[in-house]
Order: C-alpha cells, then sequence, then structure tokens
C-alpha cells in the first residue's frame, strides 16, 4: 500500500511522539526532524526545559511545521490522556515488570491499533535519566532497542528516529485491516480513572488488611493495562466497583447497629 494513500496517511496521523522533561531544546529539533522525515508530523512536550528555543529550531532543520504545530504539556498523563495504546521507549527496565518489545514487534501494534482508530503515543524520557518508574507504569508495554551492551548510549533524537523509521517500514510494507470490534478500547484517561477507582474500593473493602497496598496494585496495572478492556468492559468493571463499595458501606453500617 502507498504510505501516501489517504487511508494510510489518516491512519499514521494518530500516532504522536512526546519528549517528556527534555533538557536541552536541540534534542527537540533534531527529534522533530527525525520524526518529519518518516512521514510524522506530531510532537508532544511534556515539561520541556527550555522551548521555544533558538537550537531547537537550528536543529530541526527545516522540520520547522512540527515545531510550531508541537503540543506542550504539563505532565505525561495530560499528553497520553486520550490514546488507547502506549509504548515507552526504555533501557532495560529496572524495578518495573512490563512487556518488552523490540522496536519492529512495537511498530506493528503500534500501526495495528491506529488502523483501528485509536490514538497512539510513543513515549521517551530524559536525556539522562530515561523515563522514570512513575512514566514507565503508564505505558503498556516498553520498547527497547538492541544497542551494543558495550556502548548503548542512544541519543535521544536516535532512539526518536529508530522507532520512527521501524513505524514507516511496518507501513511500507502493508497497512493491517481494521479489526471487527466495534466497542472502542478505553484510553489512558479512563485507564487510570479505573484504577484510582480499583484502588479506593480495595480500601473501601479493606482487601490489604493493614498492608501495603503498592505491590498488589503494580500487579492490577500490569493485568488490566495486558487485558485492554475496552470502554464497554471498563463501564462494566466500574459497576462491579461501586457495587462493592456500596456493599462495603451497608456491612459497616450494620455493624454499627
Amino acid at each position: 500500500m502507498d504510505i501516501d494513500a489517504p487511508e494510510a496517511v489518516e491512519s499514521l496521523a494518530r500516532v504522536r511522539f512526546v519528549l517528556a522533561n527534555t533538557s536541552h531544546p536541540g534534542n527537540i529539533g533534531s527529534a522533530a526532524r527525525a520524526i518529519r522525515t518518516m512521514g510524522f508530523h506530531r510532537l508532544s512536550l511534556v515539561a520541556p526545559e527550555r522551548f521555544p528555543h533558538i537550537d531547537a529550531h537550528v536543529l530541526a532543520a527545516g522540520a520547522d511545521d512540527v515545531l510550531e504545530a508541537a503540543v506542550q504539556f504539563d505532565s505525561l498523563p495530560q499528553a497520553i490522556g486520550d490514546c488507547s495504546l502506549i509504548l515507552g521507549a526504555t533501557a532495560r527496565l529496572r524495578g518495573v515488570s512490563l512487556e518488552e518489545l523490540s522496536p519492529r514487534s512495537a511498530a506493528q501494534r503500534a500501526l495495528q491499533a491506529a488502523v483501528e482508530g485509536r490514538q497512539v503515543a510513543y513515549v521517551f524520557g530524559n536525556e539522562t535519566s530515561g523515563l522514570s518508574n512513575d512514566e514507565i507504569k503508564l505505558c503498556h508495554a516498553a520498547v527497547h532497542i538492541p544497542s551494543d551492551p558495550g556502548y548503548s548510549s542512544l541519543n535521544l533524537s536516535q532512539a526518536v528516529q529508530v522507532l520512527a523509521y521501524e513505524l514507516r517500514m511496518a507501513a511500507l510494507v502493508g497497512m493491517p485491516s481494521r479489526q471487527g470490534n466495534t466497542d472502542p478500547p478505553s484510553t489512558a484517561a479512563e485507564l487510570e480513572g479505573f484504577f484510582e477507582h480499583l484502588a479506593a474500593t480495595l480500601y473501601d473493602i479493606d482487601f490489604h488488611k493493614g498492608r501495603s497496598d503498592r505491590t498488589i496494585m503494580q500487579r492490577l496495572r500490569r493485568l488490566f493495562l495486558r487485558a485492554a478492556p475496552d470502554q464497554r468492559e471498563l463501564r462494566a468493571l466500574r459497576g462491579i466497583l461501586a457495587d462493592a463499595q456500596r456493599m462495603a458501606r451497608l456491612a459497616r453500617g450494620s455493624g454499627g447497629q
């Protein structure tokens, strides 16, 4: 399929590249150049240290349209709130258990989601520290570039280039067909609302019994992110949680009589 065909352009326009806490404006410009050469235009910036900045425009090398259209956010949840597939570019994970994808397999998954009408985000962390554990936990999967373990230091824009290239190559091979599921997938914001509801419900029913809730919530997050419930399924789950909270309130009321 021609990547410039209307349906291909419409699908790939659902993919955005999100840079979180970028410290050097030149890296923003280089990242804009990287995605523009691969046919992408959507760049989101989360709390950049310096932007707008002349260094960004210099290193964008003509991709000024991407920089001018870049949207800034105060936090990562805001930047990905309407997305239903979030892929975090990271080195080997530290303390967070998450599915790891190669750039090629990540591109296939991203392309399929985009064709299905879903909003997709590739997320990149700070140049020095990468994505934090709190940022990684917002992702459905991690993307690991298999660089030389003896010298694995990739510049931010290089990582962006690799993932954008793989996505373009996947699209050039052929756009996948739209699958028949009619219920829209849950967005990141909807899932975060569900996780907050779940945490509150576990507290209301005294599930933890005084123990720390951190481990169980991490496991439950992984479970539901892997399951990827659609909006109808998420409404059903929240209905169950609401009933559990109601029964807990009734039980407490009966106990106090």
